[in-house]
């Protein structure tokens, strides 16, 4: 009986966790003015609380297969959302010309 008040604790602390995340994710991406700053602040946020989620229900309803699929989900998400993060940051980079403020490029000449 003690034991599911633990667990039911840890659950309802992750989730709390989690939407605290989301959150701050998207307070980043609408008050950040910078466009690189709202890209890191929306990747980080969505993957922590992702991770947050995924182990409040691992928590909940124990290891089995179902949880293994989420867990192999998120290996995924952590794989994918630098990645994607990083290309889009590029052709931000290399497509705005305002930037010229903010970054040092090098030319092809130099």
């Amino acid at each position: 009986m003690m034991g599911e008040w633990i667990l039911f604790g840890v659950v309802a602390i992750l989730l709390i966790l989690a939407l605290l995340c989301f959150t701050a994710a998207v307070i980043g991406a609408y008050r950040f003015g910078f466009v690189l700053n709202r890209m890191h602040a929306a990747g980080i946020g969505d993957s922590l609380g992702l991770l947050c989620v995924t182990a409040a229900v691992v928590a909940a309803t124990g290891f089995c297969m179902d949880s293994l699929k989420l867990i192999l989900l998120i290996v995924f998400m952590w794989f994918t959302s630098p990645a994607s993060s990083h290309f889009l940051s590029q052709v931000e980079y290399f497509t705005n010309e305002h930037l010229y403020r903010y970054t040092d490029r090098k030319t092809e000449e130099e």
